[in-house]
């Protein structure tokens, strides 16, 4: 799916604190971003007429429609997305408002999976049985052997790989909702134990509570608003569903598909991106998009985060928020947020100068994968 120029904006973010929120249901938590992002928007409750809400994936864990009496609206349209996180979410508000079933569309996500003490521990990727009989009951499983896959192709390095996790702490210290804020350099990130090897804490996400909220209307109707609108430009997905029958599936070979789709709708090229929000549930999906979106060669992205590009001061800011890796963990809204602020210009200290084209990169594990052009220009 791919549209070729903004015909929708996003005209309202709004985000809680992160990290832990105790004694607050997920509802009770997104309904404290929708309410930042309303006044964001200059907008009242009753301007919504849809409502996208979402679910983490095999749980019931997420918000749902009962955030309508919450919000007390009726909107004309409503559904809630298992993984609707972020992109995806941000796609079907698009194609909601392409087809005229709604015209203002809320996407709001809370969780308090922190201090729930909800459980992650999962197969991931499918073909569970099979999963959990090799130990692989967490994303951490696959993502190493991906990483000893991308290793042994290329002779990517450990100290390379640890050049993700090192970039985004340093973006993360200049971000007061980020939960890990302490100095990292590639030596400490060497010394610490593995979780499963190659990979070591820091290339994992952190568990977290926190809520999000994104208001998106038409292009036409954003120019009138409040705030600084900032356009979808283009979008593309692509699932994996096949899974074990996927060839090379632990290098996700298909997300070159998403990415040579979404150039082809935004007219343009990796050179052209400002700044990049990769989901990193692991850093092992940063290394491997660096690639596959074109931002260096095929087993380039080893020396290419070494060389330290993706670092502040770099030529392509990599999740200037600190990522799923050191601000929070609500999936990929936080990056959705960050990138509505950073083309805003509104992010202080770790604001990027001059930057006017984003790209959203989200993945499911192995399953699919969404991505977005988003600027404040609404054409390019």
């Amino acid at each position: 799916m791919v549209t070729s120029r903004a015909s929708t904006a996003i005209v309202g973010v709004g985000a809680t604190e992160q990290g832990e929120i105790p004694g607050e249901s997920p509802e009770q938590i997104a309904v404290r971003a929708v309410v930042l992002a309303l006044g964001d928007a200059g907008l009242d409750a009753s301007a919504i007429d849809g409502l996208i809400t979402c679910k983490a994936p095999l749980t019931s864990h997420g918000t749902d429609e009962s955030m309508g009496p919450l919000l007390g609206i009726n909107p004309a349209y409503s559904t809630t997305l298992d993984y609707g996180m972020g992109a995806f979410s941000l796609h079907l508000a698009t194609m909601a408002i392409q087809s005229k079933l709604a015209t203002t569309v809320l996407l709001t996500y809370g969780t308090n999976s922190r201090s729930a003490k909800i459980s992650f521990s999962r197969p991931i990727g499918g073909s569970n049985y099979w999963s959990t009989l090799a130990g692989f009951i967490h994303v951490a499983g696959p993502a190493a052997m991906a990483a000893r896959r991308h290793m042994h192709l290329y002779g990517t390095t450990e100290e390379q790989l640890g050049w993700v996790s090192v970039a985004q702490r340093e973006w993360a210290q200049m971000n007061p909702l980020a939960v890990f804020k302490e100095p990292m350099s590639i030596d400490q990130y060497l010394a610490m134990p593995y979780v499963v090897a190659p990979l070591r804490r820091p290339d994992l996400t952190v568990i977290s509570d926190g809520g999000t909220a994104i208001i998106v209307t038409s292009a036409e109707r954003a120019k009138s608003g409040a705030s600084t609108p900032v356009y979808l430009l283009a979008m593309a997905q692509q699932s994996a569903i096949r899974n074990e029958q996927n060839e090379d599936k632990l290098m996700r070979p298909w997300l070159g598909d998403i990415a040579s789709r979404l150039y082809a709708a935004a007219n343009m090229a990796p050179k052209d991106v400002d700044i990049a929000y990769i989901q990193d549930g692991t850093s092992v999906w940063v290394l491997q998009m660096l690639e596959w979106y074109g931002f260096c060669g095929l087993g380039e992205a080893g020396p290419f985060l070494a060389e330290g590009h993706t670092r502040p001061g770099g030529f392509l800011p990599v999740n200037t928020h600190g990522g799923q890796l050191s601000e929070s963990y609500t999936h990929n809204w936080m990056h959705l947020y960050e990138a509505v602020r950073q083309l805003r210009g509104a992010c202080g200290e770790r604001q990027v100068p001059d930057a006017q084209v984003a790209l959203l990169a989200q993945t499911h594990d192995f399953w699919k994968g969404a991505a977005s052009i988003l600027s404040t220009r609404d054409s390019l």
